[in-house]
């Protein structure tokens, strides 16, 4: 194979561009994969790549200082930008000994709520002068992009100061309405922690948190929406009761009583959404909302979160949104199959009597 790597990267970029993927992965021993409206495929139009075309690759994917981190620490989160064109959110990690690498595209244009075909309730947490906003599900699931429209509305319609505390920096947003700033972890700041606590003396209005990795982040993001703040993150759980009872796990016993108050006090709401493959191609969210309400807080408080599920189910006229509601909306209206359905509902027999 022709060791003119940069070449090969953009050469695969645009297979990628080409047939509307959504990620990239290169791995040794095997042809370039990737992953077409959920479902992996690989270039066929590309030879087996070798360990050391792996490495060479990375090196043109990878800063310096990352190239060192990665060998160093055998992993490492990065951007990379293909010119003018795509950036891509990437994971360098090792393998039985080999090198590897995955890419996430990013979309160039912030997507507006609308074009995501989210709930229109989704707008009014824009909306919000403080409080604590989840979006949650797993690994893939258009987490990054919602969470990215909605900083992009407030952006648009309000004068506030926007930080963002991201691993790697995603979407770059430019200055509308608001005054917005963005800080990469490893870059810009050591940790989410400290930066998290600076914000709290660079008058910031909204914050924008990659993802709570560590108690202490949780406690000083929840800390943030209690003292005035909006504060959107996102967490790699199902639904809303586990993310609550993710949080609250999370913290020693001694503690979890003071965070169940505060969490209760600040938060506003926990929308899990999943892409579900669209009969007519693409992918379409499905989704969970929960709003909190003195119902829920009182379920937290009383550590009653095993009931919350049947609050999200009743609660309709408030605005909340039920998963298997939404699955059974998606395949009346012909947007995806039963089987989608059901292979994405956490309560089947439920989702059935709904069908």
């Amino acid at each position: 194979m022709n060791n003119d790597y940069k070449a090969h990267i953009g050469r695969l970029i645009e297979a990628l561009i080409a047939q509307g993927a959504s990620d990239l992965h290169l791995c040794a021993l095997s042809q370039p994969v990737i992953r077409v409206a959920g479902a992996m495929t690989p270039i066929l139009t590309e030879p087996v790549l070798s360990p050391e075309d792996v490495m060479g690759l990375l090196t043109e994917l990878l800063t310096p200082e990352n190239k060192k981190r990665f060998l160093a620490t055998q992993e490492v989160d990065f951007s990379f930008a293909y010119g003018e064109v795509v950036r891509f959110r990437g994971n360098a990690y090792f393998e039985r000994g080999h090198a590897g690498v995955a890419l996430r595209l990013i979309p160039k244009e912030i997507p507006l709520l609308a074009d995501l075909h989210l709930p229109p309730v989704i707008d009014s947490f824009a909306s919000r002068r403080q409080g604590f906003f989840l979006v949650v599900g797993p690994v893939g699931q258009g987490k990054t992009t919602t969470l990215a429209a909605l900083i992009d509305k407030i952006n648009s319609e309000r004068t506030e100061h926007i930080v963002t505390i991201e691993d790697p920096i995603e979407f770059l947003f430019t200055n509308k309405k608001s005054l917005i700033e963005q800080r990469e972890v490893g870059i810009d700041t050591s940790d989410f922690e400290t930066a998290l606590h600076s914000v709290f003396r660079q008058d910031a209005n909204v914050l924008m948190i990659g993802e709570m990795r560590t108690p202490e982040t949780i406690a000083t993001a929840v800390t943030a929406a209690e003292t005035g703040h909006l504060v959107f993150s996102t967490l790699h759980t199902n639904n809303a009761a586990q993310t609550i009872d993710r949080i609250i796990d999370s913290f020693p016993g001694v503690q979890q009583d003071q965070i169940r108050a505060q969490l209760a006090g600040s938060l506003i709401g926990i929308f899990s959404q999943r892409l579900v493959p669209r009969i007519s191609g693409g992918l379409i969210p499905a989704c969970e909302l929960l709003i909190n309400n003195n119902a829920v807080a009182n379920l937290i408080r009383e550590k009653r979160t095993h009931e919350i599920q049947t609050v999200i189910e009743t609660g309709l006229d408030e605005g909340m949104i039920d998963m298997n509601r939404s699955l059974a909306e998606l395949v009346r209206s012909g947007e995806i199959t039963i089987e989608s359905a059901y292979a994405r509902s956490w309560n089947p027999r439920t989702l059935e009597r709904l069908l």
